[in-house]
């Protein structure tokens, strides 16, 4: 694939995408999270790629919300999407739906709503996806306790070349192989020619070691789990209580996940723990221990009355006799006594095996000293034959686990990605319920809008509470209404749904039936009177919808506010007539309906949201607009309920101006 054949993306980042594993099937599913591992991609950067990517794939030229207005509702939407993910990821891949004109993409968008909308939201699974993250490459492996060694420097290249974890050495013949070996814990050696070599330590000859580096490594595959083990976990949570099929045997992928600690050590073995333990607890152990025989020499001592005759204290000091030799004449067995606690308290305390137990003997010495020292050089052989051993050990384990999870790797990304793309689909079922929703119909060659039982989740109350409203047009048409009555909400209604329909998501309604729109053009109320240059501006715009392509919807809000009321009715007159010549369907909502009417050279059809009086000096509005129908303005309303109870006929010859 031409990464940079996709709108914005430059050379930087296509060299980003080439270097990512399955970046191609990532853009063409809209893989949020993948497309955010390849470096310098925020998951923001990585929506707004794949989107455009999904655009290239449906031959989309986008540009269907042409207007500011028509784009801050669909971020009013997404928003109200968003806010129902539970994971970052799932919040970042619905900003890849999007209103658009290409059929194939809003019927690819409406089968996984379709699925989508069968999904039921739990507490469960909502709790289980708040653990689950988008996997993270795992922090590069050094390892220092074994080493490859060859004597060719070409094999020495490929060596460094694939295997980047562990040192390489050149050696030159077996006594070189040998000095490697008591600095490492294990050597492979990678040339056949020291096969039948005996060395001491171990040393592995394995010519092809090379072309199996899980098995040289074994903490390479094994960092991929150490890294993602909770969203893992997670994962297999969120796949058992919602009843999904996982891509692997979860519970074996429980048990290798038990086995691995998050710095990619491994575990569940007492072997290694003891020799773990006893690394960690081996100078404590000794000081303990000395102080074992310390303490019982120092008792030993003051219960013993010790009598030297003179003749023998003259010849003790005479050669240079010290405490020593008087703990070796008169206390003698008690030293060794002492010796031997110390030494079993190491043992005990280390839980030393045979072998182990033989070096811990000798750090303790036979000949009498006061007070009793341990030798270092013992205690640092026992430090690593332990550790030698722990590395070996642990090295098994860890190739043993490699080769369970090495394979494993793709199906786990794909359990954390179906359950990533499971929220996704879970925020569209709960819009869906939240909001009553069902799924559009789309006509094949129609035109126009109709909505049965529509409400609008953007009003300032609770859904609950929102009256639905029925609307349909076909062509164009004027809204009239009282102030307050609901134009202005009814034009964001028909908006939002069109918008939704056209992201191929669920409407809110009973039942919408819609033409496929080429664009949506809808202009907000203007603020006040525009100056020359801005009501110059405005034409434009309007001279080109007149002049552009059919099938689009047009949306105005009050356009007679943009000048005088007398030359607003003409204009608006003008681009209706325009616009219907044309196959679009709009809806100008406009307080000067019946002067429009009156002004224009063709039939306009008039639609009204109409007030059923005034209580308690609150208006009763029916909501949905009646057809063919100029709606009562709310001064006409006011006058109405006054000449009900007048008596002077003031009201009554006042109301007929309005007939």
């Amino acid at each position: 694939m031409d990464f940079e054949a996709i709108p914005g993306v430059g050379a930087k980042t296509a060299d980003a995408l080439t270097e990512l594993d399955g970046s191609v099937d990532a853009l063409e599913t809209g893989d949020v999270a993948t497309l955010a591992r390849a470096p310098n991609i925020s998951e923001g950067r990585a929506a707004a790629i794949a989107r455009a990517a999904i655009r290239i794939r449906h031959d989309d030229p986008g540009g269907f919300l042409a207007t500011d207005r028509a784009r801050e509702l669909y971020r009013d939407v997404l928003t109200l999407l968003q806010a129902r993910a539970v994971t970052t990821y799932a919040e970042k891949r619905l900003k890849t739906l999007y209103p658009s004109a290409t059929a194939s993409r809003i019927e690819e968008v409406h089968e996984f709503t379709a699925r989508a909308m069968k999904r039921e939201p739990t507490a469960e699974i909502q709790d289980a996806l708040a653990g689950v993250e988008p996997l993270s490459n795992p922090r590069d492996v050094t390892v220092r306790d074994r080493c490859l060694a060859t004597t060719d420097a070409e094999r020495y290249a490929e060596a460094r070349k694939k295997i980047p974890e562990l040192p390489v050495e050149v050696v030159e013949d077996a006594r070189e192989l040998a000095e490697l070996a008591r600095g490492y814990s294990t050597v492979v050696a990678l040339d056949e020619s020291f096969t039948g070599v005996t060395i001491e330590g171990d040393v592995r000859v394995e010519p092809d070691a090379l072309e199996t580096p899980a098995e040289l490594v074994p903490e390479r595959p094994l960092a991929f789990f150490a890294e993602n083990r909770e969203t893992l976990l997670a994962a297999v949570e969120v796949h058992q209580v919602a009843g999904m099929d996982a891509p692997l045997d979860i519970e074996e992928l429980e048990s290798a996940l038990a086995r691995v600690t998050t710095d990619g050590s491994v575990t569940g073995d007492d072997e290694l723990a003891r020799l773990t333990d006893a690394i960690a607890d081996l100078d404590a152990g000794v000081s303990m221990a000395e102080n074992v025989a310390n303490d019982r020499l120092r008792d030993a001592i003051r219960e013993r009355d010790v009598t030297i005759e003179g003749s023998d204290l003259l010849s003790l000091v005479e050669q240079g006799a010290g405490v020593d030799s008087l703990l070796s004449r008169e206390l003698a067995d008690e030293y060794d006594a002492a010796i031997e606690a110390a030494r079993e308290h190491l043992i005990d305390t280390l839980s030393l095996d045979a072998g182990e137990t033989e070096i811990a003997r000798q750090a303790f010495p036979d000949e009498p000293s006061f007070p009793v020292e341990h030798d270092e050089s013992v205690i640092a052989r026992l430090r690593e034959q332990l550790e030698a051993e722990k590395s070996r050990r642990e090295e098994r384990h860890k190739r043993d686990l490699a080769q369970t999870l090495a394979d494993e790797r793709e199906s786990a990304e794909e359990l954390v990605h179906a359950a990533l793309e499971l929220d996704v689909e879970l925020a569209v079922s709960r819009f869906a319920r939240d909001f009553d929703c069902v799924l559009p119909e789309f006509e094949t060659g129609g035109n126009g809008f109709e909505i049965v039982g529509g409400r609008s989740p953007l009003l300032d109350v609770d859904f609950s509470a929102v009256e639905p409203v029925d609307y349909g047009v076909s062509g164009v048409a004027l809204l009239s209404g009282v102030n307050s009555g609901g134009k202005t909400s009814t034009l964001d209604l028909v908006a939002l749904i069109v918008i939704l329909a056209q992201m191929g998501l669920p409407v809110p309604a009973e039942s919408v039936r819609l033409g496929r729109f080429e664009e949506l053009h809808y202009h907000g109320k203007t603020q006040g009177t525009l100056d020359a240059g801005a009501f110059e501006s405005t034409l434009r715009e309007f001279a080109s919808l007149a002049d552009g392509e059919a099938g689009r919807l047009v949306l105005v809000d009050e356009l007679e506010s943009i000048t005088e009321p007398g030359a607003s009715a003409k204009i608006i007159a003008g681009i209706l007539e325009e616009l219907g010549e044309r196959d679009v369907t709009g809806v100008f909502v406009s307080h000067l309906a019946d002067e429009i009417r009156d002004v224009a050279d063709e039939d306009v059809a008039v639609d009204g949201i109409e007030a059923k009086g005034l209580v308690d000096g609150e208006l009763v509005v029916e909501r949905s607009p009646v057809k063919n129908h100029l709606a009562r303005s709310t001064p006409e309303l006011i006058v109405e309920k006054l000449a009900d109870g007048g008596e002077s006929g003031f009201y009554e010859r006042l109301l007929e101006k309005f007939e």
